[in-house]
């Protein structure tokens, strides 16, 4: 996978996430998924412009 695709993967996985804190009401999840969504963020900002 080059740069392109994995960026554009990173992007697709965090509005996944995104859409799903919207629905959880379980504050547990709702943590659990922020922390995904900082760790998914951070790593699309790690991959180098295109």
């Amino acid at each position: 996978m080059d740069d392109g695709e994995e960026r554009h993967e990173l992007q697709r996985e965090i509005m996944r996430y995104r859409m799903m804190e919207r629905d959880v009401t379980d504050p547990l999840a709702l943590g659990l998924l922020h922390d995904i969504l900082v760790e998914l963020e951070a790593a699309l900002q790690a991959q180098p412009d295109q």
